[in-house]
């Protein structure tokens, strides 16, 4: 809300809103100055009458209409009764659009576009009143003024025009991009691509294309940016021509048309092929690997990664298509590749990757320190790091508790295989109190397991939380609900089936419900179409179970028995 301030007849300076950077920044100016604001800022004025004649008692910026003055005056020197605003803004709306225009006010208010008056609230009312307008604006620059009167009683106003974004709506394209420019670092073999910002007030964003010479863009933008330029650190160094262009979005979907094509001429840094033919052979001294020389290369570069790792570092270098890695160690298993340099220094891919191994019969040490806390989404297991030294993974095992209650035993079924860098692990099942049994096995490089070796493990027994609704999900219900968890950081998606676009169970659309622990009811989510089967919950929170339900609601506002099932998110997507 955007009060007038008082201001005194003798040292009264004018305060005038400017934009800087985007953000308002408020700079004093003599009382006597003529007030500027700067689009999309509202120039302010205030009359002390209901006609807005005469010189404006007031004259500021308003960055919102959005003004609740009670029953005072809005400034000093005007009545609270009988006063009149009126506030004025010119704007570039881009390509344009369909638009919003939103009003409200006690008492009377007019909008007009470009001198039209599309809003007409025009009388004294003792409680608000509020119309929306919608109206399709032209492109380029246009006019916007807002007329406010108050005649007695309370005085309020809040007004907003915003673009109407549904895609079934908003079928007007984007302006192209302007300003295209581009440059090549021949040392980074980067390309930049800069471009002037867009006017639409619905952007999206731009998405970036790039074709090499004598083909077409594809339809999957090289990238997609909310930014004003784009760096292209992917560009082949082969000496070809590329070419770039720019295109904008909004957020119903419509594309621009692509900027004119910008080109860029690579450098050549063209690489020898790729070593073939690895091999590995077992020696005294080491391992020994040869491999076919490659045409044009004057040297080689070995690199070694442990087993099941894609952490390859150097080993050495070669100047004929062999080496000995003197360094490997024995019981250990390593994964070798092999490059070619060219007498520029211009490295070639890697090849293929051969495993060499030296084999060991020494099972890694069991697993010690497991824990394991029940959580709202099932179980989370810590261990102690395995002090093996060329162990090689973990394998984490789940099991139920069968026997009598002299003697019990974990009868466990694989869970999960994890790297050796991992020393905990979130277990997803759904929470309904049950009791569960867990151990971890540590396995070396050579597939040697402390567990099949020793038929020893530390097994931890614990009891889950039960986080069930206390509310249960009816019978009956025309729905059927599949809920499943996102695998990144998206949102629970939930799908339903078993009514048509054209049943009357659901002539008023669908509606969404997920259970609140907290209140132990089940709370509404979301309202949506009858021909909406999909639904995607970004609300949920992560680490926790969800339950849903989905009922289809009738014309006359009737829900439909629910259709329930529920989705079980980790903490880490």
């Amino acid at each position: 809300m955007n009060h007038a301030r008082r201001t005194t007849a003798v040292t009264a300076t004018a305060v005038v809103l400017t934009t800087a950077g985007g953000l308002l920044a408020a700079t004093a100016a003599p009382a006597t100055a003529a007030v500027s604001c700067t689009s999309p800022v509202f120039k302010r004025q205030f009359f002390a009458n209901t006609t807005f004649s005469g010189t404006a008692k007031k004259t500021d910026c308003d960055p919102a209409i959005d003004q609740n003055w009670g029953t005072g005056a809005p400034a000093t020197g005007l009545p609270s009764n009988n006063f009149g605003v009126r506030w004025t803004v010119t704007r570039d709306f881009g390509s344009g659009g369909p638009f919003a225009l939103n009003a409200s006010a006690l008492d009377g208010i007019r909008v007009y576009v470009d001198g039209v008056r599309k809003i007409d609230l025009w009388k004294n009312v003792s409680s608000t009143v509020t119309k929306t307008v919608n109206l399709t604006i032209p492109s380029g620059k246009h006019s916007i003024r807002v007329d406010y009167v108050n005649w007695t009683g309370s005085a309020s106003v809040k007004f907003a025009y915003t673009p109407r974004t549904s895609a079934t709506v908003d079928k007007v394209k984007p302006l192209t991009p302007t300003g295209t420019s581009l440059s090549y670092d021949q040392a980074t073999g980067k390309a930049k691509l800069t471009w002037a910002k867009n006017k639409e007030m619905d952007l999206a964003g731009y998405r970036v294309y790039r074709r090499l010479k004598g083909a077409s863009f594809g339809s999957t933008p090289l990238k997609t940016t909310t930014s004003t330029s784009y760096t292209d650190s992917t560009l082949p160094v082969t000496g070809d021509t590329y070419y770039y262009e720019v295109r904008a979005y909004d957020k119903a979907g419509n594309e621009s048309a692509g900027t004119a094509d910008k080109a860029v001429v690579t450098a050549d840094r063209t690489a020898p092929g790729a070593p073939t033919d690895l091999a590995e052979t077992s020696v005294a001294d080491g391992l020994r690997l040869d491999w076919t020389a490659v045409t044009g290369a004057a040297s080689y570069r070995v690199y070694r990664a442990p087993i099941w790792s894609t952490s390859y570092v150097k080993v050495g270098d070669a100047n004929e298509a062999s080496y000995r890695d003197t360094s490997a160690v024995e019981g250990s298993s390593y994964t070798y590749r092999v490059t070619a340099l060219d007498a520029a220094g211009n490295e070639s891919v890697r090849s293929a990757a051969v495993e060499a191994t030296r084999y060991d019969r020494t099972p890694p040490p069991a697993v010690t320190g497991l824990t394991v806390t029940p959580t709202g989404y099932g179980f989370t297991l810590s261990w102690d790091p395995n002090p093996a030294p060329d162990l090689g993974r973990y394998l984490v095992y789940r099991g139920e508790l069968v026997g009598d209650e002299e003697e019990k035993v974990c009868s466990v079924h694989e869970v999960e295989w994890l790297f050796a860098d991992t020393t905990s692990y979130e277990y997803a099942t759904l929470p309904d109190g049950e009791e569960a049994c867990f151990f971890v096995d540590a396995y070396d490089d050579n597939w040697l397991s402390s567990w099949k070796w020793t038929g020893e493990a530390d097994i931890v027994v614990e009891t889950e939380l039960d986080v069930t609704p206390s509310v249960a999900t009816p019978e009956g219900s025309p729905l059927e609900l599949e809920a499943v968890a996102p695998e990144g950081d998206g949102g629970n998606s939930l799908t339903w089936t078993g009514l048509g676009a054209s049943a009357p169970e659901a002539a008023g659309g669908y509606r969404v419900h997920r259970w609140n622990p907290a209140t132990s009811a089940y709370e509404k989510i979301a309202d949506l179409g009858n021909s909406d089967t999909s639904f995607i919950d970004t609300g949920a929170k992560r680490g926790t179970t969800s339950f849903y339900w989905v009922t289809a609601v009738a014309a006359d506002g009737t829900e439909s028995a629910p259709a329930g099932d529920y989705a079980i998110t980790t903490p880490t997507a």
